[in-house]
């Protein structure tokens, strides 16, 4: 088929990949200037993320259907990055979470949520959290140092977003892509260019996020993140404290880097990350990861996440025309299972060069 996708983020990439991989002819158009992360605001939300693959986790705020997703996306994750040349970092040895002593009613809430979420999905989907002594933490994870709580969640992952998406677009070069080009509208068989042209396709795939207005009522949410360079920090796993106010993260990264965020705002505002994030935001974290006293802040990160009203993904499909958005917080937790169920394989058939 001849395929055009509005949207080079991360479905786009995913599709293009894979679409190309089983010999359709892929055109790829995003107003990007080119592939590579901007760090402005203004490029993928997916560069922003820090790709967190944590199912059970995110029980606290979402449906088991978002869980089930992800679980799926997990196994997918692990072939796609095994499958490509440029093997993005991918870990699956759990993630944390931890609450100060003074915070454990709230940290008790949460997981209630947790079992709760659980036991609405198949039996053994996901394993219960796993509570923590002392000893245990630090036999997990020394650089931790909580007088509090702390629970492994078995199972749950992470990969690194910008190694990710390089990967992908480095492993389609049979793809066409049109940096530079915004589609203002997606039509089956045909997509409106911002010039007034018309390009025309057997399939087009819309996973334009919130470019997607008017066509989807889709909304941005921002999100604000810290990255900060820790040498020798000695962290890895993603890390979640459980606080009264915050959902703060903590998340390993290649070349000695920490990921720390959390904020979640109802505004499309893309200017910088605003000084009572980044205080609150570091403080947070470093009440529980002592090493952070001496991390040079490396980068201050803002984009907006794309959410439709009931903060739940959307897959339509009519004839010659798919869109998939609304992925909201759970981008790289979903992307993979909503490709999946948009009908698009992401799994090597037994045999297949």
């Amino acid at each position: 088929m001849r395929v055009g996708i509005a949207g080079a983020g991360l479905l786009g990439r995913l599709l293009a990949w894979a679409l190309a991989e089983a010999g359709d002819e892929v055109e790829v158009f995003d107003p990007a200037p080119g592939p590579e992360p901007r760090f402005d605001g203004r490029g993928a939300a997916a560069f922003t993320a820090a790709g967190m693959l944590s199912p059970l986790a995110e029980l606290d705020a979402s449906e088991p259907e978002i869980a089930a997703l992800g679980l799926r996306s997990l196994d997918l994750w692990q072939e796609i990055c095994a499958r490509l040349p440029e093997r993005p970092f991918f870990a699956r040895k759990g993630s944390v979470l931890v609450a100060h002593r003074a915070d454990l009613g709230a940290a008790q809430r949460i997981l209630a949520r947790l079992d709760h979420g659980r036991a609405a999905m198949p039996a053994a989907a996901l394993s219960a959290p796993v509570a923590l002594d002392r000893d245990g933490l630090r036999a997990l994870e020394p650089a931790l140092h909580v007088e509090g709580h702390a629970w492994h969640l078995p199972g749950e992952g992470q990969i690194d977003p910008v190694q990710a998406l390089h990967a992908l677009h480095s492993a389609s070069p049979a793809v066409r892509w049109h940096w530079g080009r915004r589609v203002d509208g997606a039509e089956p068989g045909r997509m409106r260019m911002e010039d007034g042209t018309e390009r025309r396709y057997d399939c087009v795939f819309d996973v334009r996020g919130v470019g997607a207005r008017p066509d989807l009522p889709v909304r941005g949410v921002r999100g604000e993140v810290v990255w900060l360079y820790v040498p020798g920090h000695d962290l890895t796993r993603p890390v979640r404290l459980l606080h009264p106010r915050h959902r703060v993260y903590l998340v390993p990264r290649p070349g000695d880097f920490i990921v720390v965020g959390a904020s979640e705002i109802e505004s499309e505002d893309r200017s910088p990350v605003s000084l009572r994030t980044a205080v609150e935001l570091m403080a947070a974290a470093h009440s529980v990861l002592p090493a952070l006293a001496e991390a040079r802040i490396a980068r201050l990160d803002v984009n907006l996440r794309p959410a439709l009203p009931d903060n739940l993904p959307r897959v339509e499909r009519e004839d010659g025309l798919v869109r998939i958005n609304g992925l909201y917080r759970h981008g790289w937790l979903l992307a993979p299972a909503l490709v999946e169920q948009a009908g698009v394989s992401l799994i090597r058939a037994e045999g297949q060069a």
